[in-house]
């Protein structure tokens, strides 16, 4: 999770309901299809599982290769259509190891901007065909926050079926899953990051540090913030993407319990504060977020309201559910929210 610290406060926050989603007013919103095909067992995986090729941070390799993306904006990738594929339904009992079942991806107009260190596609859907264009990505931390996943699967699915749900000067980019490798790896803490053991949500270039202090920070595993800036495979594609776009805003999915950040690496910016005000109001979401005092390194959030963006990390309430009827009202504020 972006500012997470550890099973015994998330639990205690979800039992004292903390941070739960109260009902807010919004126009009416369209019912979910079903979501009612379980998918194939998932292989076991070793139980033994490291990641590779280091574990161990080394804070000395600061630059990034001079292959770095820049800032020069080019017109979009033409989407293409993806194949037909199968939906899913949330399982109610999740192995600490392996997923329950495995995803795939549901139908939509689809590209694939890149793929992850294990060689796993990065599938990014387009809704809309405005000039306003915005972006929200989910599992950012793979498998350790699955449902961020699963709410992907059901907005895809509601927008496939209700493509008026976009504003008609809106194109809406949403990215299934960013840690693929960790999503198919394990629906646990062993699925948090990517194949060679890098957190992607400290692999950007904002406060960027190969390692950081563990108080107050969520670890259970060996994990890095990477060799430098954008090291990994997940994080270039997806910056590529982003610097070839106009975007006004995204929000970036995690879990569990925090509420709503606004990024900025040195504060958070003005558009990205009222963007989470607007979404707070919403959901029921906290903003002003709880403070465990981690120190937040390499937040891709922070990188995008830095790149002009408006930018929110948004924490669901558990590492369970998907509070899909909040996220609803989340996205349809999102959609008609503008910076000007």
């Amino acid at each position: 999770m972006r500012r997470a610290f550890g099973y015994l406060l998330i639990y205690s926050l979800a039992l004292y309901g903390l941070s739960g989603c109260a009902t807010a007013e919004a126009e009416p919103l369209p019912t979910l299809a079903a979501l009612n095909a379980p998918g194939l067992i998932a292989p076991t995986l070793p139980p033994e599982w490291t990641p590779t090729p280091f574990q161990s941070p080394t804070p000395t390799k600061t630059r990034p290769p001079t292959d770095t993306p820049t800032a020069t904006r080019t017109p979009p990738p033409t989407p293409t259509a993806n194949a037909t594929a199968v939906r899913l339904s949330e399982t109610p009992g999740v192995s600490p190891r392996t997923p329950p079942v495995s995803i795939t991806s549901p139908p939509g107009n689809v590209t694939v901007i890149g793929y992850s260190a294990g060689n796993r596609p990065l599938e990014m859907y387009r809704f809309g065909n405005g000039p306003v264009e915005k972006l929200i990505i989910f599992g950012i931390h793979g498998g350790y926050e699955y449902n961020t996943v699963l709410l992907a699967h059901q907005l895809i699915a509601m927008l496939n079926d209700n493509p008026d749900f976009v504003p008609p000067d809106v194109t809406l980019y949403m990215l299934r899953v960013l840690n693929a490798d960790g999503f198919a790896r394990s629906w646990g803490v062993d699925g948090q990051m990517n194949d060679r053991g890098v957190d992607l949500n400290r692999n950007w270039p904002a406060n960027w540090k190969a390692d950081w202090p563990r108080s107050g920070c969520w670890i259970y595993r060996p994990v890095t913030g990477g060799e430098y800036p954008l090291s990994e495979p997940e994080t270039k594609a997806l910056a590529d993407f982003i610097l070839q776009h106009n975007f006004d805003a995204s929000l970036s999915y995690h879990s569990a319990a925090l509420g709503v950040f606004a990024g900025g690496t040195n504060g958070s910016t003005e558009a990205s504060i009222r963007l989470a005000e607007a979404v707070a109001d919403a959901s029921g979401y906290s903003y002003p977020p709880f403070d465990t005092g981690c120190e937040y390194t390499g937040q891709f959030s922070d990188w995008a309201a830095d790149q002009g963006l408006a930018a929110l990390d948004i924490e669901l309430t558990n590492h369970r559910d998907t509070d899909y009827e909040a996220n609803l009202r989340v996205l349809q504020v999102f959609l008609h929210w503008r910076q000007q």
